[in-house]
This record gives C-alpha cells, structure tokens and sequence, in this order.
C-alpha cells in the first residue's frame, strides 16, 4: 500500500474480507434467504437493481455475489477522513443526490466500461411502505447509454430491520429475491438515447420490482 489507497489486488482482498465479516452477520442476525442468484452475471458488467426501504439495504446486497460491487453512496458519506478511506478503497462513488451530478455519471460509465457490477438503487433515497412507485430515470438512462443489462432485486424485511430514522438494528428475517436480467441495447453509434426508451424501460423496471418486492416480503413474512 502506498499512500491513502491501496493497489488493485489488495483492495479486492480488503473488499472480500469486508464483504466476508458483513454475510457473516447478516446470515446470523437477520437470517438471511436469498432465492435467484443464479442470474447474477458470473462474468462483465450489470447494474444490479435493489429496492430501497433501509439503510441495511447496502450492506446486504454485498452478499449476493462474490463479484466486487461498485456502490453510489450519498457524498455525506466521505465526509471524514476515515469514512472517504474507508469507501474509496471499498470502490464506492459518491454522488450528490439533491442535483443531476454528472460527474457520478461518468464515473458509473467508466465502472460499466471496465466491465464491473455497479449497484445503483432505482428509488434514490430509502422509502417507506410496500409500493414501488417514482424511481428515477438514472439506471435506465445508465444502461440504455452503455449498453448494460438490469438485474432487479426485492429486499423484503429490511424496512423492519431499520425503520427509516432509527438508529438499532433489529433482529428480523430479510428474503433477497433476484429477477432475471433485463436485457438492454445501447444506441446505434452516433445515435442519442431517447427519451420514450428511458420511460418505457423505467416503467419496465418498476413493474419488475414491484413483482420482487412483492415475494420478498411474503417470503419474509
């Protein structure tokens, strides 16, 4: 390690052994299920999907897959030293929720590029209650302008676990359930995305993890 960040080989050490002592926890803590991992990409990028109702969510979709996953987290987060450290080298990407940042959005180009996963939560901010209804265009914007497939999930449970606004962990059971890619095409070369594909493909989208979330929460009761 030279300076504040580690090499590529150790970082993929360090993400694993995080990403080791996390399942770890949650498998004890929250019983954890998960049901369709198998359409998880084994290899090449995908912008994997998640529902959004608990600051838990983030941690617990390290455990779908072995694969690094890169991570948009709210700039707050690299608000100390330690914090930044922390998330950089875990490949985090900050991002400015409260204007279209742009500069998070080519980054998020160049994670699909280099053929990483990146996780990107369609709701934006966590939300509350059992209907999936506003996501934001950025996933489908991201993946139609790259080329990227979707991999949807429904994280049933992780409202219980920590309720927006609480600072405890509770010890409730959380289903993880994965959808099947959505596949996506990017633009002819020389050609714009267009509006109507990123509606149609949001739309798409919603209705994909309403069906997720849905079975999620049944399977987590």
């Amino acid at each position: 390690m030279s300076g504040p960040f580690f090499n590529t080989t150790t970082r993929k050490l360090w993400y694993d052994f995080v990403r080791g002592v996390i399942t770890s926890f949650c498998r004890l803590f929250w019983r954890v299920r998960q049901r369709g991992t198998e359409h998880i990409p084994a290899s090449g990028p995908f912008i994997l999907a998640p529902v959004h109702r608990s600051n838990v969510d983030t941690p617990l979709v390290c455990g779908l897959t072995r694969r690094r996953l890169r991570y948009l987290g709210k700039e707050e987060m690299w608000k100390y030293g330690w914090s930044a450290w922390f998330f950089d080298n875990l490949g985090g990407i900050p991002v400015n929720r409260g204007e279209p940042d742009r500069q998070a959005m080519r980054r998020c180009e160049d994670v699909v590029a280099n053929g990483e996963p990146l996780v990107m939560f369609p709701e934006g901010t966590r939300q509350s209650g059992p209907i999936v209804s506003d996501i934001f265009d950025g996933v489908a914007y991201l993946a139609l302008r790259t080329g990227t497939d979707i991999v949807p999930v429904g994280i049933g449970g992780s409202e219980g676990a920590m309720p927006k606004g609480s600072k405890f962990l509770r010890p409730v059971k959380i289903t993880m359930v994965v959808g099947e890619p959505i596949p996506v095409s990017a633009p002819a070369p020389g050609e714009r995305v267009k509006r109507s594909a990123v509606k149609e493909l949001t739309e798409r989208l919603t209705a994909e993890l309403q069906r997720l979330f849905d079975e999620a929460q049944a399977l987590a009761g």
